[in-house]
């Protein structure tokens, strides 16, 4: 049995609470493992993350492709080669649901909360984890950072969430790993919950 749900509306955060992202796995048995490695340096301040957080700011793949070519030069070109084949395999880097989110989902669902996304993310990802994983369609909007310019934990793109979902956040919970995030949901009057697991998740959602 569900329980009785504490909140009118949840607002899910997607990677790593609703969905499994593994970035190299697009690239995996593609191109040399030391290719990977170097791509995916955190080390490297123009490496793959730095671009990851530009593109759930906007940025194009193509803009992406071109600054990094510019700041790697030719000693990046396999690298620059491997990214490349990451934006055009990067579906597969959605490798699942958590478990335990579908049926969390269902059960809110079930029960007449409304749910929804906040997320720092690509329309092109969004989409096509939805298409991918079914669940994910009872969502009823997914406020993605890339549309707005603004990625959390800053305010605004809260308060964006919070008006265009119509929700009063003084019943509406808002799930996130990053504690920041968490923190930064709570700030805006939600009430921001770290996610550790589904299990965890559930008991705090339902009495």
């Amino acid at each position: 049995m569900a329980g009785l749900v504490q909140y009118s509306d949840v607002i899910f955060d997607f990677c790593d609470v609703l969905v499994d992202w593994q970035p190299r796995v697009p690239l995996e048995g593609q191109v040399p493992e030391s290719v990977i490695d170097y791509l995916f340096d955190r080390n490297d301040p123009y490496g793959f993350w730095h671009y990851d957080e530009l593109s759930d700011l906007g940025w194009s793949e193509e803009r992406v492709l071109a600054d990094y070519a510019q700041h790697h030069g030719a000693a990046g070109s396999e690298q620059e080669q491997a990214f490349q084949l990451y934006f055009d395999r990067q579906r597969l880097a959605l490798v699942g649901m958590l478990p335990g989110m579908p049926e969390i989902l269902n059960d809110l669902d079930a029960a007449g909360v409304r749910c929804w996304g906040l997320t720092n993310f690509t329309v092109k990802y969004v989409e096509a984890a939805r298409e991918l994983f079914p669940p994910l369609r009872l969502l009823k909007d997914v406020v993605v950072s890339s549309v707005e310019r603004i990625h959390k934990p800053n305010p605004e793109i809260f308060h964006r969430a919070i008006t265009r979902f119509g929700v009063n956040p003084a019943h509406t919970a808002f799930v996130d790993d990053k504690p920041w995030n968490a923190q930064a949901g709570t700030a805006a009057g939600l009430h921001g919950i770290r996610f550790t697991d589904a299990v965890a998740l559930r008991a705090q959602l339902f009495a």
